[in-house]
Formats: structure tokens, C-alpha cells, sequence
């Protein structure tokens, strides 16, 4: 059983479920916008599941607020400020706390980056994928390469934290495409940039029609070379993320530090600490659902406490994805456990040549970090 000194830090996510149109490699809990919830009743609903679960988290104070989606950015900046001022009232928040919110590049939203400014949101994630037009075709995307660039323009104008997500190893991409399209977001010069490998995941349009993409062999290579273009102006720090000094994402350093996060909205995960437990809890999936439950004071669908076995797994699963590592008294101070609780399973990732350790640090190798799930795998069960 975990036995905690001092609980781990706290965030908050808050999951806007809609977006103009499901991409058909996207897995995550949004649906196409048809109108059947108004955004006052969604609103209401994130205030009172909140409402529910600050007995978990009383007293504990928030360093930082992630809107994910979906797309956040269709709704209005005014419920957006509604959200952050109900939620200011409820909870201490950090005075300089990073406010994310996840845009997708399309004219109509243009107009609207300085009034999210103005609401609260400090930090822009952009889900550029590619600046390609027939790649982002292939991708289902609702914007084209101009749409793409001039979102870039627009959100660096009016933020200092600006994140571009891209993705490569698309339907059809060569080599030279995918160097092209990441030497196109370098030449915005953005303080953060997220490289991920297109996946093709269970319960997408994808899977049940799969696209062709390029060999793993040379998927292998894209991520080598991008990883080489963006070395020498950003920090590697995590498995996907890259940033100038200072720029890296505080919110997602929680999850990978094996922080504590309260998740409200429809399907929204949290991980939450208590003395001697940790809790996991998913809210109801359909937004309808979701906002009934939720309005009823009963928004989880899902809670469970992580096994004491459990708990090693979930730690590496995370913390093993920062490339610097992490200190063997963070394994304790968040899981609550005593580093002789992984003792063995580091000395076979190490004799694997997977990471490199000593008596206070634990740092995957450059071979653990490629071969991550064969290094994970040393620590499930």
C-alpha cells in the first residue's frame, strides 16, 4: 500500500468533446459538432463535476490547466473565461499558472486567438499534423498548408507559448516531405514542437480502412532525422516533445513526473492521490451522457485504486518517457513506495542495456528510449 509524505502536484484537464469533423486516425472521445448541446448547459456540467470532486482535492493548489479535445477552440472565448473564473473560485491556482489550449487551423477561428488571450489562456498548442496539402487530405483535415502557416502567424502574434503539433510517417510521405514539413515549423522559430508517429489505432476510420504508409523501416528513419533537425535549436526532453530552454510544457511534465490530475468533461481521465491510495477515474463517454450525470452530481463512470503491483508500471510508463530520466527519491515521493520495490527490474534493464543508473538516478539509454515498450515491459506485472 502507497504511503505518501506529501502529495504529488495538481493539475487540471478539462476535455471539450466536439469538433468540425472526426479525423480518421483520431482515438480520442470527440464527435462532430451537430448542435444537440448548447454551451451554457456544457459549461454548467464541467462547474458541477468539479464541484464534485473537490472533496478529493481540497486545500491543494493547481500549477497548471490543459483544454484538450476535440477542438477547445470552438468554443466561444466567453466560455472559456467561464470556466477558468468557476474554477479559480473553487481552487487555488497558481498565479502564473499555464493555461493550454489545443486550436486547429481553419479562418473562422483566426479571429479569436486575442480574445482567448484576453480570457485566460496563456499557451497554444496547434494541431498543424502537416503543411502539406495532400497529406493533410489524407489526413481527413479541415485546413489546407496557407490555412496552416497563416494559424502559426496569427498565434505566435498573440502568444509567447506556442506549441505545433505535426505528425509523420503519413499515407504516402516520403523522407524529403517529412524533413520539409518540419523544416517549415522551425522556420516559425515557435518555443515548442511535437513530433508523433502516425499510429493507427483500434476504433478509427483508419483501422477499419488502412491507409498505406510508409515502412517501419523508413518510419525509423523519419524519426531519426527529425529528431537531428530539431536538435540543434530545441531541447529533447521527451519521448515526442521538443522545446527551447525554459519552454517546456509544464502541464505534460506532471503526467510524465507521475503528477496528480483532476479530469472533468466527457471521457476525461484523473489521477488522484490520497494518503495511502491512488484513485483513477474516467467520466461518462457521450457528451449527452456526460452532461446529464454530471448536472446530477454523479459525472463518473469509472473509478478504481491502482493496485500496489500496479503502481511501479504506471511511474515507469510515464517518467521513462524524459529523456534525462529521473531521480530515484521522484519514484518514491509520487508513488509512495520504496525504490527497492523496482530494484530487480532495474537491474535487468540495465544488463539489457535499456537505461543507466546509479544510486540516484535512472536515465534510459538512447537504446531504451528507441525500444521503449521492450523497456516498459521489464516493469508490467
Amino acid at each position: 500500500m502507497p504511503d505518501f509524505e506529501f502529495l504529488p502536484p495538481l493539475s487540471l484537464y478539462i476535455h471539450i468533446p466536439w469538433c468540425v469533423r472526426k479525423c480518421p486516425y483520431c482515438d480520442f472521445n470527440s464527435h462532430e459538432f451537430k448542435g444537440d448541446i448548447d454551451e451554457e448547459s456544457y459549461v454548467s456540467a464541467l462547474v458541477r463535476d468539479l464541484e464534485t470532486v473537490l472533496p478529493e482535492v481540497w486545500g491543494r493548489r493547481v500549477s497548471s490547466v490543459f483544454f484538450g479535445g476535440g477542438t477547445p477552440s470552438l468554443m466561444s472565448p466567453a466560455s472559456i473565461e467561464q470556466i477558468l473564473v468557476q474554477a479559480r473560485m473553487r481552487l487555488p491556482m497558481d498565479a502564473h499558472a499555464e493555461v493550454t489550449m489545443e486550436a486547429n487551423p481553419g479562418t473562422f477561428e483566426y479571429g479569436k486567438f486575442a480574445a482567448f488571450r484576453d480570457a485566460g489562456v496563456n499557451r497554444l498548442s496547434i494541431g498543424i499534423q502537416s503543411f502539406d496539402d495532400r497529406h493533410l487530405a489524407a489526413l481527413g483535415r479541415i485546413h489546407d498548408g496557407r490555412q496552416a502557416c497563416v494559424a502559426v502567424e496569427m498565434a505566435l502574434k498573440h502568444f509567447g507559448n506556442v506549441n505545433l503539433d505535426l505528425m509523420y510517417a503519413l499515407p504516402g510521405q516520403t523522407l524529403k516531405e517529412a524533413g520539409s514539413d518540419f523544416a517549415r515549423a522551425i522556420s516559425f522559430s515557435p518555443p515548442h514542437i511535437s513530433a508523433y508517429h502516425l499510429t493507427i489505432e483500434p476504433n478509427t476510420l483508419f483501422h477499419r480502412h488502412p491507409p498505406e504508409v510508409p515502412e517501419e523501416d523508413e518510419a525509423f528513419e523519419m524519426g531519426c532525422m527529425i529528431e537531428e533537425m530539431l536538435g540543434s535549436a530545441y531541447i529533447h526532453y521527451e519521448t515526442s516533445a521538443f522545446a527551447k530552454a525554459g519552454w517546456q510544457c509544464r502541464h505534460n511534465l506532471n503526467y510524465w513526473k507521475f503528477g496528480d490530475y483532476i479530469g472533468i468533461g466527457a471521457g476525461a481521465h484523473a489521477k488522484i492521490s490520497l494518503p495511502r491510495s491512488i484513485t483513477r477515474q474516467m467520466r461518462y463517454r457521450r457528451p449527452l451522457d456526460y452532461v446529464e450525470k454530471a448536472l446530477g452530481g454523479n459525472p463518473v463512470q469509472e473509478r478504481h485504486d491502482v493496485p500496489e503491483s500496479g503502481i511501479p508500471f504506471e511511474f515507469m510508463m510515464n517518467a521513462l518517457r524524459l529523456n534525462e530520466g529521473f531521480p530515484l527519491s521522484l519514484f518514491e515521493e509520487r508513488t509512495g513506495l520504496s525504490r527497492l520495490a523496482i530494484l530487480a527490474q532495474l537491474d535487468e534493464a540495465e544488463r539489457r542495456g535499456l537505461i543507466l543508473r546509479d544510486h540516484l538516478k535512472v536515465t534510459p539509454t538512447l537504446q531504451g528510449r528507441r525500444f521503449l515498450n521492450d523497456l516498459l515491459q521489464i516493469f508490467l506485472g
